[in-house]
């Protein structure tokens, strides 16, 4: 049996237990595609099954995209990480940090401004608003707005940003949050082009991602999977928005806001052919988006051992063992303790999830790249009760039949 059974046959299980709605997976090895399923369903309520283009939202697998567009403009020589954020937003100038998040209110001024450095690495003292149920997540939602469709403009998203207080000081360690978010923003004003557009001509255009963005076209609506959560039963049920709120019913066109660490739709070609610029010399097919030397840089942990330890999301250690990470990606450095559920293989092997179930990793040292999609959109409170697990497992089931098919 080819490794396209074995991981349909896997997945598939997973689908009749009521896991998931449905998933594509996609294997790059020796050069070509070795493997690519669709399995279960793109819309289960219509009997309509997952189709190999289908196009899902990626959450948080947006962040290794801008963090590339902006590594474009490192080289370039548009800024250098020690850079000052207030240097193209000003209205960041005085951020104060929290004594305790018990009581946000309570700030002391940050010793030293946020640097372009701090966002690629999530080390700026950001956070998400919905990791910290309480005032400070008010304060995030009164400022920011939704966390992926916000109806605030790019320039009233900074201002009010200014009046958030951070979790921590500036550089102190890796708190995850919306440090990519403020980092799209800026590559607009330095690029003085939205930021859909921003990635477009420096990412999409240039590798042929045509179906990756931040709006689905109409016209791309039929391939569009369904989103699909839990209810408080565990059972599978289609959701009109992500969880949180975050997102609107249909998202228009003409939303001025666009979130760099959240937002984009893609599918698992699309999502491949980006995977493989961390493969070799950051090239894909003869077009080369990052220097060779700064794709090194990029895979290189810049982690302390106590940042590596401390690093959390949502106030849950975040690697334990096994990762460090670079410049917008976590990178494995045991490859015997490395999670697959972030990446594992050989040190240099990178790759980042997102929180609707995507999933994708690069080991240049075995010339592979993995993509896994699905939406499996869990609630945070029910984590705690082990609903929609599921989706782990079926990354580990998919991580270990390409790695040892």
């Amino acid at each position: 049996m080819g490794m396209d059974e074995l991981a349909a046959d896997g997945l598939q299980e997973v689908v009749d237990r009521g896991g998931l709605a449905g998933a594509v997976t996609a294997l790059w090895r020796d050069g070509r595609v070795v493997q690519r399923a669709a399995v279960g369903w793109r819309d289960r309520e219509a009997g309509e099954a997952m189709r190999p283009d289908a196009i899902f939202r990626i959450a948080s697998m947006s962040k290794p995209v801008a963090s590339v567009a902006a590594l474009q403009l490192l080289e370039e020589g548009a800024f250098e990480l020690d850079d000052p954020v207030m240097r193209w937003a000003p209205e960041l100038g005085s951020m104060r940090v929290a004594r305790t998040l018990a009581d946000p209110l309570d700030t002391v001024p940050a010793h030293r401004p946020i640097t372009m450095g701090d966002l690629l690495t999530h080390r700026s003292g950001l956070t998400y608003g919905a990791f910290h149920p309480g005032p400070l997540e008010a304060i995030y939602r009164e400022a920011l707005g939704a966390e992926i469709d916000s109806v605030r403009d790019p320039d009233a998203w900074i201002a009010g940003l200014a009046g958030v207080p951070l979790v921590d000081q500036p550089g102190s360690t890796l708190h995850y949050g919306h440090s990519t978010d403020l980092l799209g923003f800026l590559l607009a004003r330095m690029e003085d082009a939205p930021l859909p557009d921003v990635l477009r001509a420096r990412v999409f255009d240039r590798l042929g991602m045509s179906d990756t963005g931040f709006v689905v076209p109409a016209e791309r609506h039929p391939r569009r999977a369904v989103q699909y959560g839990f209810d408080a039963g565990g059972a599978l049920t289609p959701l009109q928005v992500a969880p949180g709120q975050a997102t609107l019913a249909e998202r228009p066109t003409d939303l001025p806001y666009a979130s760099a660490g959240q937002g984009l739709w893609s599918t698992v070609d699309d999502y491949l052919t980006f995977a493989r610029i961390f493969l070799g010399d950051a090239s894909v097919d003869g077009v080369r988006l990052l220097r060779p030397q700064t794709l090194a840089r990029l895979r290189t942990n810049v982690l302390t051992p106590a940042q590596r330890l401390s690093a959390e999301v949502g106030g849950m250690p975040l690697f334990a063992e096994g990762h460090g990470f670079g410049l917008g990606l976590a990178v494995v450095l045991e490859p015997d303790l490395a999670a697959p559920t972030i990446c594992r293989g050989a040190p240099g092997t990178v790759g980042w999830p997102g929180a609707y179930g995507g999933w994708w990793q690069a080991d240049p040292v075995a010339g592979t790249a993995m993509v896994f999609l699905t939406h499996s959109m869990i609630e945070r409170d029910q984590l705690a009760d082990g609903i929609g697990m599921e989706v782990y497992g079926a990354i580990e089931l998919v991580h270990e039949l390409f790695t040892e098919g």
